[in-house]
């Protein structure tokens, strides 16, 4: 038996989020859990990879702590180059990112993204930090995989606010935007979930242990799609989660639950 403890949940999402991750790829990480999964990536199977903060910095040294934001010193530190963050945008637009990770307020059945306010003109709720990049990333990169906690108030049918373009009204509406790509996956605490070709759906893919259909759909303020076939994500090995705690977030700053 195992004398390591179980994953919890947000260290469950950084591990799928490090799973995303090929070897050899760029990868555009965000503040938080993408700059996590991007770390534990390059930590464990994928060494060869380069990591691009959003602020410029490209590919910093190992030894640093985990950057408390993409603009924190610590994504510059010896880094072979360090860049504005329009220039770095600009390695979306020419194609030289593989794939890019961002968070968001809310996302709704087609991948879109809210993060500039909760609630409608007439009735505000919130008012958030607005698109930061999230535009750039989601319109520019082939490959963006979505980042969130799902609860059904970030899950609605429909966004609040259309910062981030995902698959808009579904069907081959991004492409008749002038849009290319789009996201390939949501990684949330639940599971893995990926969007139906023709539809562009949002679909279930895969749920982390313990989870179900039902608490998924609980989850979330939209009917999901369900697969014949969903895929159960196998627990972190044992060297892996210590390489999480002790190495990539040792301070628990993105990975540690409320109140524990």
């Amino acid at each position: 038996m195992s004398n390591v403890a179980p994953a919890n949940p947000l260290e469950m999402l950084a591990y799928n989020l490090s799973m995303m991750i090929d070897d050899n790829q760029i990868v555009y990480v965000g503040t938080g859990l993408p700059m996590v999964g991007g770390m534990l990536a390059k930590k464990t199977h994928a060494k060869n990879i380069t990591l691009v903060f959003e602020s410029g910095g490209q590919d910093p040294l190992d030894g640093c702590d985990v950057p408390w934001s993409v603009g924190c010193p610590f994504t510059y530190r010896k880094s072979p180059m360090s860049m504005e963050m329009s220039i770095s945008f600009g390695q979306c637009a020419l194609g030289y990112v593989d794939i890019a990770f961002q968070g968001g307020a809310q996302f709704d059945m087609y991948g879109n993204v809210n993060t500039s306010v909760i609630g409608s003109y007439e009735n505000l709720k919130s008012i958030l930090p607005g698109s930061g990049g999230g535009n750039d990333i989601g319109s520019l990169t082939e490959k963006s995989v979505l980042v969130g906690l799902q609860l059904p108030e970030r899950f609605p049918e429909r966004v609040d606010f259309l910062t981030t373009p995902g698959y808009l009204e579904g069907g081959d509406s991004r492409e008749k935007a002038g849009l290319y790509g789009g996201p390939i996956a949501v990684v949330t605490q639940v599971g893995i979930y990926d969007f139906e070709p023709v539809s562009k759906r949002m679909r279930i893919k895969a749920l982390n242990p313990g989870m179900t259909v039902e608490i998924a759909q609980m989850c979330t303020g939209f009917e999901l799609l369900v697969p014949d076939e969903i895929q159960m994500v196998a627990p972190p090995p044992d060297e892996v989660l210590e390489i999480l705690r002790t190495v990539v977030d040792p301070r628990g700053v993105f990975t540690k639950m409320p109140g524990m």
